[in-house]
């Protein structure tokens, strides 16, 4: 019985890496055919079916293929998914664990509704907030702008940053504070001194999320940017026309993709030593 478990586990793990794998296999594959090579048909050994080109990943950087140069579209990007991020920990961090250490209420409004506010933000389709968001940059003068960007981020990413840490600040002991304000240590003290450190692995967790929700956003990029600022995925979308670049999309996807892998490699080991224990539910 218990070989035909391990059997069965084994099986199930290697169709669903093979299933997880081949899209990317694919993209490679076809990142370094020509038009010829994708439509006369399914090939996957280069030299042997057909004959590799450098055309989808030059039409990247500027170079002959009819492409777009994604370098700065690449640096836009790491710049205002980065910076949304990080502001949003720092904010998401304050106010998570001030809705977990005290207790609020404003008539029949508590701590949990609160909660539920920040997440609630999350809900509500991207297309409702187009028009506000595109109005309120305008007033700013900041439309087609990395800051004006990254405002918006901060406040699609921050519901994120909030609702996570704060399940991850209520699974640390009260007594921690107060044996630190025992101590001497104001609550903003005991905050950044004692339930910091200790929340590293919450935070880790928190910018995870922020950053692949932030480096996937096309909706906002795309109506909120035009020639000044243009991020990854807009330039992506860009790479299409009147006859599809199987070649330059299969490359640029495996650019944009890299980030977040890298990201996943990264939490993964944290996973593994068990020091993410109780940072999720």
């Amino acid at each position: 019985m218990s070989r035909l478990y391990a059997l069965l586990k084994y099986l199930a793990i290697t169709l669903w890496s093979i299933f997880v794998i081949t899209p990317f296999l694919w993209a490679l594959t076809t990142s370094f055919k020509t038009a010829n090579g994708v439509t006369g048909g399914p090939t996957y050994i280069p030299w042997l079916q057909y004959e590799p080109s450098l055309k989808g990943w030059r039409s990247l950087f500027g170079g002959n293929g009819g492409g777009i140069d994604i370098v700065q579209p690449y640096i836009d990007s790491l710049i205002v998914t980065v910076s949304a991020s990080l502001i949003s920990i720092v904010l998401g961090s304050l106010a998570a664990y001030g809705l977990s250490r005290f207790t609020y209420r404003a008539g029949f409004v508590k701590n949990a509704d609160l909660i539920f506010f920040f997440i609630s933000q999350r809900i509500m389709p991207p297309i409702v907030l187009a028009i506000p968001f595109f109005l309120m940059l305008k007033w700013l003068e900041l439309l087609d702008s990395k800051l004006g960007l990254i405002l918006v981020y901060v406040a699609l990413l921050l519901p994120i940053a909030v609702w996570i840490m704060v399940d991850f600040f209520n699974n640390i002991p009260r007594q921690i504070d107060e044996m630190a304000m025992l101590d001497g240590c104001t609550p903003i003290q005991a905050f950044m001194r004692v339930i910091l450190p200790n929340s590293v692995p919450g935070i880790i967790v928190a910018g995870m999320f922020c950053l692949i929700f932030g480096w996937n956003d096309f909706f906002f990029a795309f109506t909120l940017t035009f020639t000044d600022t243009q991020l990854l995925p807009v330039a992506v979308v860009a790479l299409n026309s009147s006859v599809t670049p199987w070649w330059s999309l299969s490359a640029s996807a495996l650019i944009s993709v890299a980030p977040l892998l890298l990201i996943a490699f990264v939490v993964e080991r944290f996973l593994s030593h068990g020091t993410l224990a109780g940072a999720i539910r």
